[in-house]
């Protein structure tokens, strides 16, 4: 079992910025740095929709149009954490944040909830415009 949480979530205006962290604990026969890892959001009414993944090494990333070019994914294996930072910030961007863990495929596109074996609790990120 992986837990993981969130943290970094708040208020900020428009044009601001914001860095989540994510970090893993628990025990696992697999380490954190075998884990392919994400973010997704999901606002009031809307469905959870993927944000930005990245692959074990930290070599690979992917990230969802409307934050590309706005927000960069990585991580730090030694320290099992996962950071977002979100540059830019619109009022569209609020929503509930949430980290996620997948065992790596043979696929190389983790924007798929279902790739997912864990989730953190979330962490709001509200945006004022």
């Amino acid at each position: 079992q992986v837990q993981l949480v969130e943290s970094g979530g708040g208020l900020v205006q428009a044009g601001g910025s914001l860095r989540l962290s994510c970090t893993a604990s628990g025990r696992t026969a697999r380490t954190f740095s075998s884990y392919a890892m994400g973010w997704f959001r999901q606002a009031p009414g809307k469905e959870r929709e993927f944000v930005a993944a990245i692959n074990w090494s930290g070599g690979n990333t992917q990230y969802a149009d409307s934050v590309k070019g706005r927000f960069t994914i990585s991580r730090d294996n030694a320290k099992n954490t996962l950071y977002l930072q979100m540059n830019s910030l619109k009022p569209e961007d609020t929503a509930v944040y949430y980290c996620a863990a997948a065992i790596p495929y043979s696929g190389s596109s983790y924007t798929g909830t279902t790739l997912y074996e864990y989730w953190g609790q979330g962490t709001q990120v509200t945006v004022s415009s």
